[in-house]
Order: structure tokens, then C-alpha cells, then sequence
């Protein structure tokens, strides 16, 4: 385990998402990251397992085998360990027992939202509650992965920021003839932060092409946890965005859609325009210096309209994160 990950248990606690559950087949096996970790993904009987990428006999990845009668097999000695992390067979000496030592690690593994998640540790608590999930009267689509050369931190921070709508998605998200933020409220809890009535005008905000002054209610529900709904006439539009810390500089994002209007509106539209947002936005993510967020408010300069973003900054340093920050 990484240093940066034991200084920072409430990431090694939570949950974080690895894959979508549909590219985990049985009998194939996926390789990750996850806080400077190695990991090796697969399947059993229809069940997500998560390993450290790690054969305990000479160091070899895991993921460079195969997975034969059930059992994940290393491709340089030939090791194969059942589903529990147990080697049950050497074959250079097929008479031997395999001593409990033997032994991958493996790792909490869930699935939810169309994803496999995992934890490095003791999970504290479920999945982060995505509302809209199971109400049947939103359509749900799934967006990603984006891959940022930044930190997960600068990641969050940009998707809970409206003020650069105007000017990196200019004739989409923001219009740059009206780039004035009114006041909002923001409410920061132990267990996250809240902002509401957020209201800006857009062009396009949804990729339906109407344009309308949206009212957005934004939450911070784990350190890379965020989700915003917006409300229109029409009905609502929620996202949340799952962010993968990779390593202190490197991170994937993962959106769940949601809404409840906009029928006829193909799913691939959809899916097609947060890709050309979030693309927009990568560059410029991974232009910001420091590469790491830095949660010592004077060393940033910050307005009215950045309040969420200093809210951010301040309960990531109440919970003690270290990882991705400066």
C-alpha cells in the first residue's frame, strides 16, 4: 500500500468505481488503478471480484494471465488461485499444498450504477445515494470514461464551478454576453456540502437544443463525489460524477445521467454532448498549476461566485484529505 494511501483512510475507505459493470465478462481479466495501487479485475459465477495485480510467488501482474476451471492463473509460473485469493496449485509441484500464505489480496467489491466499485479498505459506508437512479420516471444513461492528466480534486472542483459555463462552453452550457453568477447558498456538513438556487442562463444545457435559465442545487457527497440537478420547465436533469483517483495526478471520470423530460432525445445525443463538455473541459483541468488542489485558502484568489469551490476546499481539509492536494 501506497503511502499516500494510508495517510488518507478516508479514501481507503470509500468506494470507488473501477469499470462499468458490462466490459466485466466472465473469463477475461481487466487491470485498474486505484490510489497508486495495481489491481486485477474478474469475474465468477457473475460475481466482480477486485485483487491486487500481484502473483505472490515473483511479483508478476495477474492481469497477463488467465483465468482457467474457475481460478485466476499467472502467466509465468502457472500459480492458480480459486476465487477467494487461495493458491490451490503449484505445477512445478503438483503434490504440494499450497500454505495458507499463498495468498492474493483482495479487495470489498460492489456493484451499482452500472459500475464495479471497490475499497481499499473497510468500507464505511454504502455507494453514494444517486436519487434518481431507481425512479423509474428518469431515464438513466451512462457517460465516460474521461481521463484527465490532474488530480481528482481539480476534477470535482471544476464540475461544481458555473463561472467558466460562459467562456469554456461558450453557446452551450453559458453565453459570455451574461456572465454574471447571482448570490447562492451553500450549507457544508460533516458528511459534505450543499449549494442551492444556482441560477444561470444557457444556450443548450441539456443538448436539446432549447435554450432556458436553469437552477441548479449542487452536492459534494464524497471527497470525489459530486452531483448536481438542475430544474427547468420541462422537467430535471441530474448527473452524478464518480472520479477515480488514479494516482495523486492522474484521474477518470464516470457520469450517470439522469432525466425525466426530452423523450425523443436519442440516448447517444445525449451521451455525444457530454462528451464534447467534458472534453472542453479536460484540457483546461489539466493546464491548472498546481497540479494538486490546495486546500490553504490564501494561496488562490477566490469571489463571491466561487463559493461552492472554497466550500469544497474547506471540508476536504475538515476530513483530512491529504491525497491530491497541496
Amino acid at each position: 500500500m501506497s503511502d499516500s494511501v494510508t495517510r488518507d483512510p478516508v479514501l481507503q475507505n470509500d468506494w470507488h468505481v473501477l469499470c462499468r459493470s458490462s466490459e466485466l465478462v466472465d473469463g477475461a481479466l481487466m487491470k485498474a488503478r486505484l490510489l497508486g495501487e495495481d489491481l486485477v479485475l474478474w469475474r465468477y459465477g457473475g460475481k466482480a471480484k477486485v485483487w491486487d495485480d500481484l502473483c505472490v510467488h515473483r511479483g508478476t501482474r495477474l492481469s497477463l494471465g488467465s483465468i482457467k476451471d474457475g481460478k485466476v492463473t499467472c502467466g509465468y509460473h502457472g500459480w492458480a488461485y480459486d476465487e477467494g485469493g487461495q493458491c490451490v496449485r503449484f505445477p512445478s509441484h503438483p503434490g504440494q499444498t499450497p500454505p495458507p500464505t499463498a495468498h492474493v489480496k483482495t479487495y470489498a467489491t460492489r456493484e451499482g450504477y452500472g459500475h464495479v466499485w471497490a475499497s481499499l479498505g473497510a468500507p464505511a459506508a454504502d455507494l453514494p445515494l444517486f436519487r434518481e437512479w431507481d425512479d423509474p420516471s428518469f431515464r438513466k444513461i451512462l457517460c465516460g470514461p474521461y481521463h484527465y492528466k490532474a488530480s481528482a480534486t481539480r476534477a470535482v472542483e471544476n464540475f461544481l464551478d458555473v463561472a467558466h459555463f460562459p467562456f469554456v462552453h461558450a453557446g452551450l452550457l453559458g453565453d459570455e454576453a451574461h456572465p454574471e453568477i447571482e448570490e447562492y447558498e451553500v450549507d457544508s456538513r460533516p458528511d459534505g456540502i450543499e449549494a442551492k438556487n444556482v441560477i444561470v442562463w444557457q444556450p443548450d444545457p441539456d443538448g436539446t437544443g432549447k435554450g432556458k435559465s436553469v437552477n441548479y442545487t449542487y452536492r459534494v457527497v464524497r471527497p470525489f463525489t459530486a452531483y448536481f440537478v438542475k430544474r427547468t420547465d420541462e422537467g430535471d436533469f441530474a448527473i452524478q460524477l464518480n472520479v477515480t483517483p488514479v494516482d495523486e495526478t492522474s484521474c477518470i471520470g464516470w457520469m450517470c445521467i439522469a432525466l425525466n423530460y426530452s423523450e425523443e432525445t436519442p440516448d447517444a445525443e445525449l451521451r455525444a454532448y457530454q462528451d464534447k463538455i467534458t472534453g472542453q473541459d479536460v484540457p483546461v483541468v489539466e493546464s491548472q498549476r498546481p497540479e494538486r488542489l490546495p486546500l490553504d485558502l490564501q494561496v488562490e484568489l477566490h469571489l463571491r461566485s466561487d463559493r461552492i469551490a472554497v466550500a469544497y476546499r474547506k471540508w476536504l481539509r475538515q476530513i483530512g484529505l491529504t491525497f491530491g492536494t497541496s
